[in-house]
């Protein structure tokens, strides 16, 4: 079943919402949980689900993402498994950027064309779920669907930040409207008792579709539609069997800063809504570090990723991401430090130490609440972030504030006794 099915990855456009981790990487390139990047989660729901064939659809800062994905999935010579970049081209027919999700999956069809495949699949690359697909492959041939949409009950306060539609008994969707701002009472949906408890009454869409090969086609040559959510899904079911396959699993959109900075900190938590210790692995870059290390600190609901050395005085619901050096007396609280790419040289220390410049990581004696900590950031010792009054939104150079968090750019350089 699984194997007449392609998949898929949309990688998102600018993702201007999630900035400045997005200012040098794409969207699905940006790290995640300490070791792991967006996109591995989509493709690790694939693989589990049966589905090794693979496209990552990208546009904007491409390079770290490409990277990653050469050196993260590889496959027996004798498999026709693959996960592979589709960077958006200029061809005799389009010389156009990706204008829209349908414009992007319609400029890569012809990539698509020289596999053998009944289903197209379609997943985002800036979400954090674990699914099994094969569940909605099988309902979606089972109904004889055209087009199933994976959906999740939510709370009347998140129905305008989605795609909402109705259904019917047999879960055919009868009717989808867009981001809707009024009228919600009409769109309640037949939902399971405990999404009921919760008030999780509205079905929204979560930008996961199913399509019959022959219609994705239909639908996208010969038009210049370029949205699923804002044209070819409505345009779909007064047309086509369109079915709802209904998700009630832990979800999240991880589209803005405030979101993805909740969604990181939350997997510290004893219990947490992601598993990261489910069966079924999140499969990411196999690297070849050494343990972290850590003396005389005190820790608390933190995630530790490999080949960090740690001195602190006390980390509190935290992720400390590969390679980190966090210094003596330092306490972090709230955070998510990214981590390095490499570590500096013996002499490189020591350069530092003597002109009295930051090394990488976050020096001694620093204090820092509610932070993101950008890749390979040089962080000096005596600074304190976020531990004062409350900051006002805006990009001040090295660092940005958004909603009450400080957000240190990558390769950025806070010299000592710095207070923001």
């Amino acid at each position: 079943m699984t194997s007449k099915v392609i998949c898929i990855v949309l990688g998102g456009g600018q993702g201007s919402r999630l900035s400045p981790l997005t200012a040098t990487r794409s969207k699905p390139a940006v790290p995640i949980a300490g070791k792991y990047r967006l996109v591995d989660i989509p493709i690790s729901n694939c693989l589990h689900s049966g589905i090794d064939r693979i496209y990552v659809l990208t546009q904007f800062n491409s390079a770290s993402l490409n990277k990653h994905i050469k050196n993260t999935y590889h496959f027996s010579s004798f498999s026709e498994a693959f996960v592979d970049i589709l960077a958006a081209e200029q061809t005799p027919s389009s010389v156009a950027w990706f204008q829209g999700t349908a414009d992007a999956v319609r400029q890569s069809l012809h990539h698509l064309a020289v596999h053998e495949f009944d289903y197209v699949l379609i997943l985002s690359g800036d979400q954090l779920y674990q699914m099994d697909f094969a569940e909605m492959i099988e309902q979606h041939i089972k109904a004889n669907a055209d087009i199933s949409i994976a959906t999740i009950p939510v709370h009347v306060n998140d129905v305008p930040g989605f795609g909402i539609l109705k259904t019917d008994e047999t879960n055919l969707v009868t009717s989808f409207i867009e981001k809707p701002k009024t009228g919600f009472e009409k769109w309640v949906s037949e939902v399971s008792p405990q999404m009921e408890a919760e008030g999780r009454v509205y079905l929204a869409s979560m930008g996961i579709y199913l399509f019959n090969r022959r219609l994705l086609y239909d639908l996208l040559q010969g038009n210049e539609r370029t949205d699923f959510g804002k044209e070819i899904i409505p345009q779909s079911i007064e047309k086509h069997k369109v079915i709802s396959y209904q998700y009630e699993g832990y979800w999240t959109d991880i589209g803005t800063i405030p979101s993805f900075f909740d969604a990181n900190l939350g997997l510290t938590d004893d219990i947490p809504l992601f598993n990261l210790f489910d069966k079924h692995p999140i499969y990411t870059r196999a690297r070849m570090l050494p343990p972290s290390k850590m003396s005389g600190t005190h820790v608390d609901k933190v995630i530790i990723a490999d080949g960090c050395i740690i001195n602190a005085s006390r980390i509190t619901r935290s992720i400390i991401g590969i390679r980190s050096r966090v210094g003596f007396e330092t306490i972090v609280e709230n955070c998510y430090v990214m981590g390095n790419d490499n570590y500096q040289t013996l002499e490189q220390i020591e350069e530092s130490h003597q002109s009295q410049s930051p090394i990488m990581g976050i020096g001694d004696r620093c204090h820092i609440k509610n932070a993101i900590i950008d890749k390979n950031s040089f962080i000096g010792d005596d600074v304190k972030i976020n531990v004062g009054e409350k900051l006002e939104n805006g990009d001040y150079g090295s660092y940005v504030v958004q909603d009450g968090i400080v957000i240190v750019k990558k390769r950025a350089v806070i010299p000592n006794g710095t207070i923001i």
